[in-house]
């Protein structure tokens, strides 16, 4: 199964107020969905510098939302998606608990998506105690492995299709291409039966087309092949065309990445000379650097 990060963050903010109703049954009426959101992701980064991390993470995001108190209030969703078995995660989602607030001075609430197929890890509690002294910090999870197939199939709200793929893509290890085929077929239908805008459709089908890759390419043109049938070639644009425009948007920015490695390791030349060059932000120069730990 391919933990593409891209793809959660991107469906994250795409489908934001979905997400926020799938997971807070009162979001409409404590949350001011219809002023937007901001997305606070360096600012988060900067909370919790990768270095302070041993294992790799996945996906987190931290949110400002609005709330419908009279005056301009707001809050902070924290958001982490884990893939993998971490012993230290409870420890690291309190960390960012204890330091949300103190920098915002806002309420927060936490939420942690578990992808990964090991029933028995499901990390919920952070505790501490020592010379008298105890803390526990419970935060909310969602097991994706745990879920029920049939009450995703049946729940209107969008981000159930997010689910549902994953859930269905871990109920099958590493699947054949026309298994998987017909699974994202059946998943295809569901979606385009449901009363959702095109723009959500199409990051829908994305995400679906992405998560889960097929061996072989002929599979892919099948199912868009398909989904255009499904839609009536009514699509402006085909599920592999944006799926090829993305890629090679990602293409573009890897190639990027590469060309500015290069001229660090060079050593000849300076931030903003390379910045120059390569026609990115200074910023983009730093971050290349700093993965080279230069």
């Amino acid at each position: 199964m391919n933990r593409d990060d891209t793809l959660w963050k991107g469906i994250l903010e795409n489908l934001f107020p979905d997400f926020l109703r799938f997971f807070f049954q009162d979001a409409d009426k404590l949350l001011n969905i219809e002023k937007g959101f901001e997305f606070l992701d360096k600012e988060l980064e900067q909370l919790f510098p990768s270095e302070e991390i041993d294992a790799p993470k996945f996906v987190d995001k931290l949110v400002k939302v609005f709330t419908k108190g009279g005056k301009e209030e707001w809050i902070l969703v924290h958001i982490e998606v884990q893939g993998y078995n971490d012993k230290e995660f409870a420890k690291r989602m309190f960390t960012y608990f204890y330091r949300i607030p103190d920098k915002y001075g806002k309420p927060v609430t936490a939420i942690a998506i578990f992808t990964d197929r090991n029933k028995k890890y499901h990390p919920s509690v952070f505790e501490y105690e020592f010379l008298g002294t105890r803390n526990t910090f419970s935060f909310n999870t969602y097991k994706i492995i745990d879920q029920n197939e049939e009450v995703l199939i049946e729940n209107d709200n969008p981000f159930a299709i997010v689910i549902l793929t994953i859930l269905l893509a871990l109920k099958r290890n590493k699947p054949d291409d026309e298994s998987l085929f017909n699974l994202k077929y059946l998943l295809a239908r569901n979606l385009l039966k449901r009363k959702i805008e095109k723009k959500k459709i199409d990051d829908l089908l994305i995400f679906l087309h992405q998560y889960v890759r097929f061996a072989d390419s002929d599979y892919s043109l099948n199912l868009d092949k398909v989904i255009e049938e499904l839609t009536e070639n009514k699509r402006n644009m085909g599920i592999r065309e944006m799926v090829l425009e993305r890629a090679k948007k990602e293409e573009r920015e890897e190639n990027k990445f590469s060309f500015v490695k290069n001229l660090l390791l060079a050593k000849r030349f300076t931030i903003q000379e390379i910045a120059s060059f390569t026609d990115v932000p200074e910023g983009f120069v730093l971050t290349v650097m700093k993965s080279l730990n230069i």
